[in-house]
C-alpha cells in the first residue's frame, strides 16, 4: 500500500482551511481517506465564534473515525453523524442557523478487500484510476449548473474593468446571488450544521479489483485542471502518481504566480489552499 498527502495554505499568513487524512483499521484490512475544503467566511459576522480550521478539524476527525470504525455505516450515514456531532459541540455558543456558519466540501473514500466506496459533496474531486489505467473523476456538478441568470452576472463582472468601483459593486451582487443558492433547492450543498445534507452527496461503489489508485483534491489543487487547463483529470492523476502530491501543488503555485491578477484565468482567489491525498490501496 502506498499513501501520500500534501497540503499548503494559499496565503502563508492565514491558516489553512483544508483538512486531509487517512486511517487504516487495526485489522490491517482496508482503509479510509477524508479530505475537506473549508469555505472561507465573509469578513462580516457569520454567527460563529469558531474558525473554519476549527470546524474542518472537528468535522474531518469525526468523519474519519466513524468511517474507519463503523463499517456498518455508509459514508453518507457517517457524514450525517459527523455533522451532528460537530454541530452539538458549538450549538450552545453559536448561531448554527446562519447561512455562513462554518462549512466545508467533503471527499471520502473507503476501501476493503472487495469494494471501494466513495462520497463527494460540492466542488472537491475524487479521481478513481482503474486497473486498465483509465481515470474517472467523481464530481458534484451542482456548482457548474447554476441558473443562467447567475452565470450571466458572473460574466458581467468579468467584463468590467479590474479595480473599478463598478466591478466591485457587480461582484458583491454576484456573490449575493450565489449565496442565495447555498444549501438551497436548485442550488448547491456543503457540509455545515444540517446532517440532512449528507443525502445530497454523490456516492457510489466500485469493485476493489477495478481500482488501482485514489486521488482526492480540494478545489485549490483541482484548479490545475479546472482553472488553468494544464492537463486532463487523467494527466492530473498521472502526475500525482508519478511525482507525488506536492508536485501538483507546486505546479498550481507556479500557474498562480504567472497570473497574479487573475486576468488570463479568472478565479475567486489568486491563490487558494490546496490539499491532495493519494492512495494505492
Amino acid at each position: 500500500m502506498r499513501i501520500e498527502l500534501a497540503t499548503e495554505p494559499g496565503d502563508p499568513q492565514r491558516p489553512n482551511e483544508d483538512y486531509a487524512s487517512v486511517a487504516l483499521p487495526a485489522s490491517g484490512q482496508g482503509g479510509v481517506l477524508v479530505l475537506l475544503d473549508g469555505v472561507t467566511p465573509p469578513d462580516e459576522d457569520y454567527g460563529c465564534r469558531h474558525t473554519v480550521p476549527w470546524f474542518t478539524a472537528r468535522l474531518g476527525g469525526a468523519m474519519l473515525e466513524l468511517s474507519v470504525s463503523h463499517r456498518d455505516m455508509t459514508l453518507a450515514e457517517a457524514l450525517a453523524e459527523a455533522i451532528s456531532r460537530t454541530a452539538a459541540v458549538h450549538r450552545g455558543t453559536c448561531d448554527l442557523s446562519h447561512a455562513r456558519t462554518p462549512q466545508a466540501t467533503v471527499v471520502a473514500a473507503r476501501w476493503s478487500a472487495d469494494t471501494v466506496e466513495h462520497l463527494v459533496l460540492s466542488d472537491s474531486v475524487l479521481l478513481l484510476e482503474h486497473a486498465d489505467g483509465s481515470v474517472r473523476p467523481v464530481l458534484d456538478p451542482r456548482l457548474d449548473q447554476l441558473p443562467p441568470a447567475v452565470k450571466a452576472r458572473r460574466a458581467a463582472v468579468r467584463a468590467l474593468p479590474r479595480g473599478s468601483a463598478e466591478r466591485a459593486a457587480a461582484g458583491r451582487e454576484y456573490v449575493r446571488a450565489v449565496e442565495a443558492l447555498r444549501n438551497a433547492e436548485g442550488g448547491f450543498f456543503t457540509a455545515a450544521a444540517d446532517p440532512a445534507v449528507a443525502a445530497r452527496a454523490v456516492t457510489g461503489t466500485t469493485p476493489r479489483a477495478a481500482v488501482r489508485s485514489l486521488t482526492a483534491l480540494s478545489d485549490g489543487a483541482g484548479r490545475w485542471v479546472e482553472v488553468f487547463g494544464a492537463g486532463s483529470w487523467a494527466d492530473c492523476a498521472g502526475l500525482v502518481g508519478t511525482e507525488g502530491p506536492q508536485a501538483l501543488i507546486d505546479r498550481v503555485r507556479a500557474a498562480e504566480a504567472a497570473d497574479p491578477e487573475c486576468a488570463a484565468h479568472p478565479r475567486g482567489k489568486a491563490r487558494d489552499d490546496a490539499a491532495v491525498v493519494f492512495v494505492m490501496p
